[in-house]
């Protein structure tokens, strides 16, 4: 039964799930304030909109250690290198089958989307809001990314900070439903919206000439339950869009649309049970990190005793000029006197306290992963090239289950949806005829996932080389071996683009030629 809800329905419906939604996130509402307070305290939302007048407020009063702050700052700096860098390739299409990738112009075809989805990414903004997800989700345990088209880049991304938005999920524990807050001026509210469709009192301030007074915007992304599956149009995409004033005083709302597919990536660090909201590394390191501020207290204040201790004089130098400054002369009344010292003496164990320090900091840096990320600079003698490789890839171990989780949350749906917008804007060419009901598929290439695949590789090189010597002594053995398929899942494996390795077909037809050349020629 197909049941359309009128405006003042929908606001309303709006209005309650988001009152839902929000007691359920209260419970977490603590820990992520505190994970701003000593991590990142530009980050996070938690006293409603911001105004204009304290958005440049000093906002890191608690942070007497920066440990934390740059231990998040070389997690998502590592993440974007590692996982998604501007600077090289970190993904490919193909398809499943691997004969059909073979078929000639298939794999151009695939070569040239992934080429023009890469240069979709560097000509958007969408690597600079990666960039702020990774910090995001390295320290809160969850980030979101709303992906929207866009007429002039293709598409437009929007990072969201924690406590900005709320999240559902599905029975299958997907994110499916989105709520946002932000504010807009009057200005960008009309230019956006249209005059007619703002609020009373949005219209008289945009008359009046006040365009930069904010006001708080609502926007709704959840499921179309109740769609007419007969109609295509944006009220019955499988995914509803709402827009309205939260503080408007009637029912109206200023957009209803839809979207075919989920426009936003919600990644989660860690989840536990059917928990919406993700467990962090920040979380982990929390302690350590609020246990440096007390450490670096008690140091500085045990530095500022040492060095400037409080001082006794008798009641004689009451009204006399004393001095504690370096080559300064106090006169005591008498010698007899115990004159102007120090009221106690103190030996605080500063090397004692610098250890704890340092050992509570790489506590910290160890939870995000630093350790990982900068192990070329902290090897403290020269390694050989295998134990540096054997070593990054215990290290990777620990990362691995993220990486999974990453590209399940983030980077398919991301793909997936900007491939969707290009076609939508005509920037995909048309697929060979071989590609018809195909679909694609994505594998990561980047440095990150080709170091997970490193032992893989590694196999192939040591039953190569175990050929090679074994061939020595018996040569059939090399029948064993089949060197073509070795070089084409070599290569896969290492992400090289197809179009460097030439298809067996081709290769054994080359060497057929060259073959009989020689046989002329001796001939």
């Amino acid at each position: 039964m197909i049941m359309k809800l009128s405006d003042s329905d929908l606001r309303r419906h709006c209005e309650r799930r988001l009152g839902a939604l929000d007691r359920e996130r209260q419970s977490w509402f603590a820990h992520w304030r505190e994970l701003s307070d000593f991590i990142l305290p530009r980050r996070g939302q938690f006293l409603g909109l911001p105004g204009q007048s304290d958005r440049g407020r000093k906002a890191n009063g608690k942070i007497l250690d920066s440990t934390g702050t740059l231990a998040a700052r070389t997690l998502a700096s590592g993440l974007m290198s590692g996982v998604t860098s501007p600077a090289r390739p970190w993904f490919r299409l193909t398809v499943s089958d691997p004969a059909l990738a073979q078929v000639a112009g298939v794999r151009a075809w695939l070569d040239q989307v992934q080429e023009s989805m890469l240069r979709v990414f560097a000509r958007s903004n969408l690597y600079n809001a990666l960039a702020t997800v990774y910090e995001e989700l390295g320290v809160f345990g969850t980030g979101a990314l709303l992906v929207l088209e866009d007429e002039h880049d293709v598409v437009r991304a929007w990072p969201l900070t924690v406590g900005e938005y709320w999240l559902a999920s599905s029975d299958r524990q997907v994110v499916n439903t989105l709520y946002r807050e932000f504010p807009i001026t009057v200005f960008q509210l009309v230019e956006r919206f249209g005059r007619d469709v703002v609020s009373q009192h949005v219209r008289e301030q945009y008359d009046a000439g006040t365009w930069d007074r904010e006001y708080a915007i609502v926007h709704a992304i959840e499921p179309n339950e109740g769609r007419d599956l007969a109609r295509a149009d944006n009220r019955n995409m499988p995914f509803r869009s709402v827009y309205y004033e939260k503080a408007g005083v009637d029912d109206r709302l200023l957009s209803v649309s839809g979207f075919e597919n989920f426009p936003a990536m919600c990644p989660r660090w860690h989840l536990v049970g059917n928990d919406v909201w993700g467990r962090s590394p920040g979380m982990d390191a929390l302690p350590d990190v609020k246990g440096l501020q007390t450490m670096h207290k008690r140091f500085s204040q045990a530095l500022e005793k040492l060095i400037n201790p409080p001082m006794v004089a008798p009641p004689s130098l009451r009204n006399e000029t004393a001095s504690s400054l370096s080559g300064a002369v106090t006169y005591v009344a008498d010698s007899t006197g115990v004159g102007f010292r120090p009221a106690y003496q103190i030996n605080p164990p500063i090397n004692h306290l610098t250890s704890a320090i340092t050992d509570r900091q790489r506590s910290v840096q160890a939870a995000f992963y630093a350790d990982l990320f900068l192990m070329m600079s902290q090897l403290d003698d020269v390694r050989s090239a295998t134990e540096i490789i054997e070593r990054r890839e215990e290290k990777l171990v620990m990362l691995g289950p993220v990486l999974e989780r990453l590209h399940d949350e983030l980077l398919d749906p991301l793909i997936n949806r900007v491939f969707g917008l290009m076609e939508r804007a005509g920037a995909v060419p048309p697929p060979p005829e071989a590609l018809s009901g195909q679909a694609m598929d994505v594998e990561y290439v980047s440095s990150l996932a080709q170091a997970q695949r490193a032992v893989a590789t590694g196999g192939i090189e040591r039953f190569v080389s175990f050929a090679g010597r074994a061939a020595a002594m018996r040569p059939d053995v090399l029948d064993k071996l089949d060197v073509d398929q070795a070089v084409d899942v070599y290569g896969d494996l290492l992400g090289v683009p197809g179009r460097l390795i030439v298809p067996t077909e081709q290769a054994t037809a080359a060497r057929a030629q060259r073959m009989q050349a020689q046989q002329q020629q001796a001939a």
